[in-house]
């Protein structure tokens, strides 16, 4: 039998989807725009010189390949020396959006095929009638925001006012979000998931995706700083997925980082959620060490699309993709015969894209392991190509949607 370690790099796209331009993203490229900056000297921070992006443990994988095969071009720096060592190719998203949950739905076998609602990019954003029973329900004194923003400049604007009126932070995205920020320690931890969850209860009419409780901590005097308590309240996934056939075949999963919240905690086995893709690539690679026989460890690496991706911190998620390559060393080390780590992602995040929001991107595809035979698998029509992969591999018979490249 066999295992899989199944990792995705949040929000690291390799090139627009064919229908990119449908959402505005049109010439998108995650990767390729990072390696293209840091090549030319622009990927500097703190008077710091970042210099060429340099990812050799994945170029040899055949990262940059799978960029070509999206975008058409190899990003600067990552033209393989020698023979590839991985399986790779790129994926396109068939679910409409470009938001975290449909990439990993679909990752495992359950694209999206209808809509979500979205908000309107105007002020007030939320309809009165869910503001009302929100305020309502939650015995809250009223919303602050209730608007389209990025999550570090609406705690920046309307802290202050949170702390003196108890009123807590709504606001949205392009994505098929409702997000309530509040002050961790006087508003309530606790306090702040309940209200969470009679909004995503108030919220399936309207089929929003997701509400994100965003907990933060300081004052007007100290500045406020989101913690990482933050919780995710995820619709459920539209069909069977991965972990529901293994849950069913009584194999063992194990979900890292944010697995359990994108899933709705269904059929997400043991769940870990440290803080920061350092501790959660140090808690997948333990879990893994000791996983059995036919088992997943699906984890989820979130920083590089909140930290840098939304934050538009080019030199910064350079970095982080460099930290990451770094440790590839390490995860090879776990992997014995018949195990298979697959390196993907759920969309993209342009950091020199326009605006704070996801980008339509194709994905890329790492697979590797002991034995494992080293060749293009070229473009996949889905994501769910990556679950039915899985899926074969561990033997679980096959999927609703999806072919395996085995």
């Amino acid at each position: 039998m066999a295992r899989v370690l199944l990792i995705v790099l949040d929000s690291v796209g390799i090139g627009g989807g064919p229908d990119a331009a449908r959402y505005g993203d049109a010439g998108s490229d995650t990767l390729g725009h990072i390696a293209e900056t840091c090549a030319a000297g622009a990927g500097d921070r703190d008077g710091l010189r970042l210099g060429r992006l340099h990812l050799p443990h994945m170029t040899r994988l055949g990262l940059g390949l799978a960029a070509a095969g999206a975008s058409g071009r190899i990003p600067p720096g990552l033209k393989p020396v020698g023979d590839v060592a991985g399986a790779y190719g790129h994926a396109i998203e068939t679910a409409p959006g470009k938001d975290t949950p449909s990439g990993h739905w679909e990752i495992a076998g359950a694209p999206v095929t209808e809509e979500w609602g979205y908000f309107p990019d105007t002020v007030p954003a939320f309809p009165d009638a869910l503001t009302e029973a929100l305020v309502k329900r939650a015995g809250l004194p009223g919303i602050l925001g209730d608007c389209h923003a990025a999550g570090v400049p609406i705690i920046e604007r309307y802290g202050a006012e949170h702390l003196r009126t108890g009123k807590p932070i709504c606001y949205t995205s392009a994505d098929s979000v409702f997000q309530i920020a509040a002050h961790e320690e006087a508003f309530g931890l606790e306090r702040l998931y309940e209200v969470c969850r009679i909004a995503r209860e108030l919220c399936d009419p309207y089929r929003i995706g997701r509400v994100i409780a965003r907990p933060f901590v300081g004052s007007a005097e100290t500045g406020f700083k989101r913690t990482s308590h933050r919780k995710d309240y995820a619709t459920q996934p539209p069909g069977e997925t991965l972990l529901d056939r293994l849950s069913a075949k009584e194999r063992a999963v194990v979900s890292v980082g944010k697995i359990g919240d994108i899933f709705a905690h269904r059929a997400t086995g043991r769940e870990i959620k440290p803080a920061g893709n350092a501790a959660c690539l140090d808690a997948a690679l333990a879990a893994f060490g000791t996983l059995p026989d036919g088992g997943l460890v699906f984890l989820n690496l979130v920083d590089f699309d909140t930290e840098y991706g939304h934050r538009r911190d080019v030199p910064g998620y350079a970095a982080e993709l460099e930290t990451f390559d770094a440790r590839l060393p390490e995860i090879h080390a776990v992997l014995g015969k018949g195990d298979v780590c697959l390196i993907t992602a759920d969309h993209g995040n342009d950091p020199t894209w326009t605006g704070t929001e996801h980008t339509r991107e194709q994905v890329p595809i790492l697979a590797f392991g002991p034995g494992l035979r080293a060749r293009d698998l070229g473009g996949r029509e889905t994501f769910a190509d990556i679950g039915a992969s899985v899926a074969r591999h561990l033997g679980i018979g096959e999927l609703g949607r999806g072919t395996s490249w085995w």
